[in-house]
């Protein structure tokens, strides 16, 4: 989700969608193969529309399931992960978002498995079958601290370099490892553009209709929200309430959330979310080793790798100004693209134009 600073106002909701099969992609996105240069600039893909939503929603179609599920040590964490494609592959490591979990990727996976990628999809601390090692280990949910969780990840997998892709932590996760370990990432793709998280910016009161979308970053701030992340039943209610308020031409149905939901019973869930919000928002410390890392993050570094930044048109935290006011902040090859028709949760509801975003990235 974007940051205070850029957010100015909520984009209005709407219906409709384009559909295009998943069966489609590798025709419609052409044969060249990963690595063949594209010009940088604004303008789409041929082949790819400029909104492509649904195909993973609903239907016969949509896939329950990933390719592989495994788990490893790495850092602080047990990391549960899914993988697709061949193992000698170049690799895409793409991170979910709140409040998500591994399947919003469960239709990009294969697809980009089929162009010959190594996938791999993280569920990251505090969701499904991640797990700290230590009990004694501090249930922080800082931006560092997870960004720092994912290169533990990619040491343990023997991953040096990778193309980073994500949506709301995912997104804010990418880009800091992007701006602070260029020399980990080979292409970025960033949904809602650079939204690294300034906790003295956040200080700064929105407006109204905006602070209004974020409703659920203030409940978290009190003991009611808390309690409720912590009641099941009441975690769940709330969490599918707000895929469909920025979700809102997503059709998905009850076995798509349920799926979802389950990594939403990790033991320290309630306590990993609530820790992310009220950091967020300076109500709650964060760990004096990632001063350091902070400070930098507080200077808004610039991301210099191959970059594609996305924007949602239905979802609410879209920043007006199509990508304007993060612009100056990615330096190197650069695409920007508007989907006007699809909400928050890309990668699940537009897992093709999602895909593209991918392929183009590592082509920048």
């Amino acid at each position: 989700m974007i940051d205070r600073r850029t957010f100015t106002t909520a984009v209005g909701l709407g219906a409709g969608t384009t559909a295009l099969s998943l069966a489609a992609l590798p025709q419609a996105a052409g044969a060249a193969p990963a690595g063949t240069p594209v010009p940088a600039g604004s303008a789409p893909a041929p082949g790819v529309p400029a909104a492509v939503a649904g195909a993973g929603a609903v239907g016969a179609a949509a896939r329950t399931g990933f390719a592989r599920l495994a788990r490893v040590r790495a850092g602080l964490l047990d990391v549960g992960y899914a993988e697709d494609g061949p193992a000698d592959g170049p690799a895409v490591i793409c991170l979910h978002g709140w409040p998500y979990d591994i399947h919003s990727y469960v239709d990009v996976a294969p697809l980009l498995a089929a162009r010959g990628y190594r996938v791999v999809v993280p569920y990251l601390r505090g969701h499904g079958s991640t797990r700290f090692l230590s009990g004694r280990t501090v249930r922080n949910a800082q931006q560092s601290a997870v960004a720092l969780d994912v290169l533990a990840l990619m040491d343990a997998l023997g991953i040096r370099r990778a193309v980073l892709a994500g949506f709301d932590w995912g997104s804010r996760t990418a880009d800091i490892i992007a701006a602070l370990w260029p020399e980990r990432v080979k292409a970025l793709v960033s949904v809602s553009g650079y939204l690294v998280t300034d906790v003295e910016m956040q200080k700064e009161p929105l407006a109204p209709a905006a602070e209004h979308t974020w409703w659920y970053q203030f409940y978290f701030a009190t003991e009611r929200g808390r309690a409720a992340m912590e009641n099941r039943d009441k975690r769940r209610e709330l969490c599918r309430l707000v895929w469909q308020q920025v979700s809102p031409t997503w059709a998905f149905d009850d076995a798509i959330f349920e799926r979802t939901a389950a990594a939403f019973d990790n033991p320290d869930y309630a306590a990993i979310v609530i820790h992310n919000y009220r950091w967020r928002l300076g109500l709650a410390d964060g760990e004096r080793r990632y001063d350091q890392l902070e400070r930098r993050l507080a200077a808004r570094p610039r991301v210099a790798v191959p970059t594609v930044t996305l924007d949602p048109g239905r979802d609410p935290f879209t920043a007006p100004g199509d990508g304007s006011a993060y612009r100056d902040l990615f330096t190197g090859p650069y695409l920007h693209r508007a989907l006007p028709e699809v909400g928050h949760n890309v990668p699940q509801e537009a897992p093709e134009a999602f895909v593209r975003a991918v392929l183009d990235a590592d082509r920048l």
